[in-house]
């Protein structure tokens, strides 16, 4: 591994109702020293690319990001333009957050084929490959902040998309996701999975694995007097290598802000999460934890 990339610190938010209230949102997120706003793409939530926009206008530093698309929903042309005109007018400010989709019932709803998992990351491979030139192309209009569009995130967890990711991403998000078995409870991934995961995706990257920023969704953020009752929510997720062990889970920070701060700084070392993001309810109770690790 390379020398070891500065802590970048995102949340990811469902935006509000209001223009008054989503702003509002923004500006606090700005304040507690967050780098970088996403938007989730799901139905039932506000678009993504308006929300950033006005993100963009009321905010002065943060990146902006979708976290992310679900890709197979839209039809690349038509995307590739969406995406250099917000890039442009947020001043090249954009990330472009992508993965493959994977809630059969956003796509039945849209009255979209849902494709098996190799089908969809088929999908999601031929819409970069066709948004990229598009963008790359110097006579390209809308034009975006540079040639190629904004730095891509591509978000998932299996042998198929993480090679995507080695041919395609500048940042890789690490989702964790650990298949149920049997009809059974879901669990997460745990350290020894992390290690297998990212170990692939070095080997996949090959000479640009140095280059490549690696992503961390946090799911659950508590503070030391919570660990209990995040046990009890929790529980049945941990795999049997960590059980009862909540904050070994690497979705998961428990502790004091100085408890989390250097868990992160032991998964930045051993697996190089740099870019951390956490969930809009969470963004508070991280807050403390930044200024401790800039």
């Amino acid at each position: 591994m390379g020398a070891q990339r500065s802590f970048r610190f995102g949340v990811n938010m469902i935006a509000s109702g209001s223009r008054a209230e989503w702003a509002a949102k923004c500006r606090r997120a700005e304040e507690l020293g967050f780098d970088v706003l996403g938007v989730a793409d799901h139905l039932g939530m506000p678009a993504p690319f308006p929300s950033l926009v006005l993100a963009a206008e009321v905010t002065a530093a943060p990146r902006l990001t979708t976290f992310v698309l679900n890709t197979p929903f839209y039809n690349p042309v038509l995307l590739a333009r969406e995406i250099a005109t917000v890039d442009a007018i947020t001043d090249g400010r954009l990330e472009l957050g992508v993965g493959a989709g994977y809630v059969r019932a956003e796509f039945e709803a849209a009255d979209i084929p849902f494709g098996t998992g190799g089908a969809r990351i088929g999908q999601l491979g031929a819409a970069l490959g066709s948004i990229k030139g598009l963008l790359a192309d110097p006579g390209y209009e809308p034009r975006p902040s540079r040639p190629g569009g904004p730095p891509v995130l591509i978000a998932g967890w299996g042998d198929k998309l993480l090679a995507l990711a080695a041919e395609h991403a500048d940042i890789i998000g690490f989702t964790g996701a650990a298949a149920a078995t049997n009809g059974g409870p879901l669990v997460a991934a745990g350290p020894a999975a992390y290690g297998e995961r990212v170990a692939t995706a070095r080997r996949l990257l090959g000479a640009r694995a140095d280059s490549v920023e690696f992503n961390l969704l946090i799911q659950q953020v508590a503070g030391p007097g919570e660990r209990a009752a995040l046990l009890e929510r929790v529980g049945d997720m941990l795999p049997a290598e960590i059980a009862g062990k909540p904050e070994e889970l690497p979705i998961l920070l428990v502790g004091t802000p100085e408890e989390i701060a250097e868990r992160l700084r032991e998964r930045r070392e051993r697996w190089g999460f740099g870019y951390i993001t956490v969930m809009e309810e969470h963004m508070e109770t991280f807050a403390p934890v930044i200024p401790l690790l800039r």
